[in-house]
């Protein structure tokens, strides 16, 4: 436990964290990786570039500090982040490495304002907050490995099918290379894939969610290949995935990981909306709720640029087909006239709440959405407008975990754009 003069200091900081918080955590990964090189086996380094990593972290001391008092307010937050942990092998000994440049970045960044007895109390809620992180991990490495067909760090997968899904997303049929069992996992989890790619001087882990139902004897994953565009290079390792990676390969993944999963307890109809790849986790939701839970009502919308990028349209529509408890919407951007010809989508432009009104026949339900952030932002203020309750409202961000209520910078009306 902390002691009261500890809390009543790191509450002092809390406004100071507000305004220098991302110019903190940006000189933490400076220095930790300047002095610890083999932590960028670890880390994204695309979200580096980008400073989503530093924007995330900020937001997660800002948290830390607020609630520094009562920590088990955040502890969805940190269930969140130790499952990224698990599946991306940080360990307890990280942890000092941690905390002794986070102290020196907050000193180097605030100067004389960074006093002995700030540092000290900030090194004493490190310590406190470390131990949960490291707690709660602990028992996922173990619950990881423990479980039927489970393993602790990363096993060798073999690609057994690589099947084109549209001009920019390409499935992955993963199948454990040693031809015993594997985890099982809820919808909505991911896998972390590990790559050395050549002439690269370290490793790259990125996070995919499983595009399948569970139960299967491989796991699936569907991978958007991210060309250069508007400025931002082409991810290393999406363009390696999809250009140098065969059948017959081998992936290295971690065991399933993840909080956003499908309340299969919860007997209501469920809403699954999705934008571009973000429908990866709602397809193993959807082919689940078929399989296990025929009579529950499913919405399913998804948005995308055009029919040309639309993934597993075919799969869906002709679950739908079959379900007539399920229901499907096309959102279509930029549609092309083949498109337009052939009817293939029920809204042009971006996803809306007055269209949403239109095809989800009822507010009681489960809300499950996926997308780019812009997406996201929109469609969590659409459905907050109209009287969605939060608890009801579930999301998943690609990357390091965001704030769906912050403006965007690119536009709130970007709802549909593709990741």
């Amino acid at each position: 436990m902390l002691r009261v003069e500890t809390i009543e200091t790191i509450k002092s900081t809390v406004p100071v964290l507000e305004v220098h918080g991302k110019e903190i955590t940006k000189r933490f990964y400076q220095m930790m990786f300047t002095h610890h090189p083999e932590l960028l086996n670890v880390f994204n380094h695309a979200n580096q570039k980008q400073g989503r990593q530093q924007t995330a972290l900020a937001n997660a001391v800002y948290a830390a500090a607020a609630n520094i008092d009562k920590l088990e307010a955040i502890l969805p937050v940190v269930k969140q982040i130790a499952h990224k942990h698990r599946s991306l092998g940080v360990k307890a000994e990280h942890y000092p490495i941690v905390g002794q440049y986070l102290l020196a970045a907050i000193k180097d960044v605030l100067g004389d304002a960074a006093t002995d007895d700030i540092l000290q109390a900030w090194a004493e809620a490190y310590g406190v907050i470390a131990d949960v992180f490291m707690g709660i991990e602990a028992e996922m490495y173990e619950n990881a490995e423990r479980q039927e067909g489970g393993w602790p760090s990363f096993r060798a997968f073999r690609v057994e099918r690589k099947v084109k899904e549209s001009e920019v997303i390409t499935s992955f049929y993963l199948v454990p290379d040693d031809g015993k069992a594997i985890a099982a996992f809820e919808p909505g989890q991911y896998v972390s894939v590990k790559i050395e790619i050549p002439g690269e001087s370290h490793t790259h882990i990125r996070q995919y969610s499983l595009s399948g139902a569970p139960g299967r004897p491989y796991y699936r994953i569907s991978v958007k290949r991210e060309d250069a565009i508007e400025g931002r290079p082409a991810g290393k390792v999406s363009v390696y995935l999809h250009e140098q990676i065969e059948e017959g390969e081998i992936l290295w993944l971690s065991a399933p990981a993840g909080e956003f999963t499908l309340d299969r307890t919860d007997t209501r109809p469920v809403v699954l909306i999705s934008g571009g790849v973000g429908l990866t986790p709602m397809i193993s939701m959807l082919d689940t709720l078929v399989e296990t839970d025929p009579k529950r009502q499913v919405t399913f919308i998804h948005a995308a640029r055009n029919g040309n990028v639309h993934a597993m349209k075919a799969h869906v529509e002709e679950i739908a087909a079959q379900h007539p408890q399920v229901s499907v919407s096309w959102c279509y951007e930029q549609p092309t006239e083949l498109d337009k010809a052939e009817g293939a989508f029920q809204k042009e432009g971006f996803i809306d709440l007055p269209w949403l009104q239109t095809v989800i026949p009822t507010r009681d339900a489960g809300f499950y959405f996926c997308g780019p952030v812009p997406f996201m932002k929109a469609l969590n203020r659409a459905l907050k407008d109209w009287g969605i309750m939060a608890s009801d409202i579930h999301y998943e961000f690609f990357g390091p975990a965001g704030d769906l209520e912050q403006p965007s910078e690119t536009g709130e009306a970007e709802v549909s754009r593709q990741r």
